[in-house]
């Protein structure tokens, strides 16, 4: 493609056809200039007209026209494109791909994709003749030895949690661990996990901690540690002798 102005070229009165049909599809006060004209091929082009419409900054009219030999331009399209320059709406994101943590409320369903890499079947199946359905099969076989569930972790699943985890609140960068006195690995609230994020991981079963039942990593910390002890300028003071009054109504009289 190659990008000129209308002095160079004007394409058998082009241009002219051009405007005439974009005013006949918006009001001739949001045309501006021509602002030039790009050659898609030999007999198209595509004319660029300034947008003064109010809200479309940076946007421009595109008018495309075909003409071929002896034969009248013919308007193709008329679109309104943004520039350079334009304000356009965000790229779209799907509402899956926008869901945070703490967005669910009471009743939200929020399925996990059938391939979804952080999660891998409970047990490996093979081909059974009775038994077409593979999903079937699992949840068969699951039940009869117990296992309660057709998927589990994968790998990819427990490493993108222990990331997550471990460089979030739960981990040792929280301000909260930066100022603890000690840390979770040593201290008697903490219930270990088990499986490979058991060298990593925790749960919090004190009561007065922030991250009551929540999920610590062992070199996370807090005030709230089962070893803490107060320094002696944190003891309470111990409270002065008492003094007995016995002034009497009598002598008070007497002063």
């Amino acid at each position: 493609m190659s990008t000129t102005t209308y002095a160079d070229r004007d394409a058998g009165g082009a241009l002219d056809r051009a405007r005439a049909a974009l005013v006949q599809e918006v009001p001739a006060t949001d045309v501006g200039d021509h602002l030039g004209l790009i050659e898609e091929s030999d007999h198209v082009t595509t004319h660029y007209f300034g947008c003064t419409r109010a809200g479309y900054v940076g946007w421009r009219w595109s008018v495309t026209v075909v003409a071929l030999p002896d034969a009248e331009p013919t308007i193709d399209e008329v679109v309104l494109m943004p520039g350079a320059d334009a304000v356009i709406a965000p790229a779209w994101v799907p509402y899956r791909n926008r869901v945070q943590p703490g967005d669910m409320t009471p009743g939200d369903l929020l399925p996990v994709a059938d391939d979804d890499p952080r999660l891998v079947p409970t047990y490996s199946f093979g081909d059974d003749p009775l038994d077409t359905d593979a999903k079937a099969q699992i949840r068969r076989v699951a039940g009869d030895l117990g296992l309660g569930r057709v998927r589990t972790l994968s790998p990819e699943g427990i490493d993108l949690a222990a990331e997550r985890w471990y460089a979030g609140s739960p981990g040792p960068s929280a301000p909260l661990a930066q100022a603890a006195p000690d840390q979770c690995h040593s201290c008697g609230f903490l219930v270990r996990l088990v499986g490979r994020l058991t060298e990593t991981f925790g749960v919090c079963a004190n009561g007065d901690a922030n991250d009551d039942g929540r999920v610590v990593s062992l070199d996370h910390g807090c005030g709230a540690h089962s070893e803490v002890r107060l320094a002696k300028r944190h003891e309470p003071q111990p409270l002065p002798e008492p003094t007995f009054d016995t002034i009497t109504p009598d002598d008070l009289e007497s002063f």
